[in-house]
């Protein structure tokens, strides 16, 4: 008897989500090996070592139109090699990067020192969260944010990055001040805070469920948490608090 997963349990199993699966069953790189009568996908064995492959592909670097060609064996084992290859030491390099960035965070953060955009998110790219956005958020925000992204000089990204830093030091110099969340000092960071965000938004403005449900995932999230912690442990918190605070009084 063939064993077959449900796309709930793959999801489980691999660490994704059945919304991922979806997705990469619409593009064609991960088709459930059958759909049964209740509309429900199931994945056999092959499934799962196909999907072990895009996932490693994935961590390589690999965006999904060219894992697509890789699996349909449009390019062969060498040339995937080497672009495999490339992509690893493009990879060497940006961590490489993001490590120095971080040190020169952590000194300048002991040091009192005043944060540069430009230090703090050298070896960064804003597309390797291009699926999660898709996932949380859907494909037409994704495009939106990317559009607006790329359409900004050099200046302007770095203008708009120094504003977030400015804003999450902010919030560290409140929270180890011990004031309140609901203070007006506090509110007026938020305030800040909120605006910062309605530029990415282009010119919408987040209603209070998204910007309470954003504070949350600063908390969740370590990879978010930690660009406010580095202000002092429980900042992430203090941030959140803070967002949940104005999103009740002010939204």
């Amino acid at each position: 008897m063939q064993v077959e997963w449900s796309i709930q349990d793959l999801a489980k199993a691999a660490g994704t989500t059945s919304r991922t699966l979806r997705h990469y069953g619409q593009i064609g790189v991960l088709p459930p090996s059958r759909i049964g009568s209740n509309g429900y996908r199931y994945y056999d064995q092959e499934s799962l070592v196909r999907l072990q492959r895009i996932l490693l592909l994935r961590e390589l670097g690999l965006g999904l139109p060219a894992i697509a060609e890789v699996l349909s064996g449009q390019q062969g084992t060498a040339t995937a090699l080497r672009i495999h290859l490339e992509l690893l030491e493009q990879e060497q390099d940006r961590i490489s990067r993001q490590i120095a960035s971080v040190k020169t965070t952590l000194r300048k953060t002991e040091g009192g020192e005043q944060l540069m955009a430009s230090e703090v998110f050298d070896g960064f790219d804003h597309t390797q969260y291009k699926d999660e956005v898709i996932e949380r958020w859907g494909k037409d925000a994704y495009e939106s944010g990317d559009r607006w992204w790329r359409s900004m000089s050099d200046a302007d990204r770095q203008s708009f990055a120094q504003r977030q830093l400015d804003i999450a030091a902010d919030y560290g110099k409140a929270h180890n001040a011990g004031l309140a969340v609901d203070s007006p000092e506090v509110l007026a960071i938020t305030q800040r805070h909120y605006d910062w965000i309605g530029v990415s938004w282009q010119g919408r403005k987040p209603d209070a469920a998204y910007f309470e449900g954003l504070g949350e995932m600063y908390v969740a999230d370590p990879r978010f948490g930690q660009n406010y912690d580095v202000h002092g442990a429980g900042t992430a918190e203090f941030v959140r608090d803070a967002m949940k605070a104005y999103a009740r009084t002010q939204l």
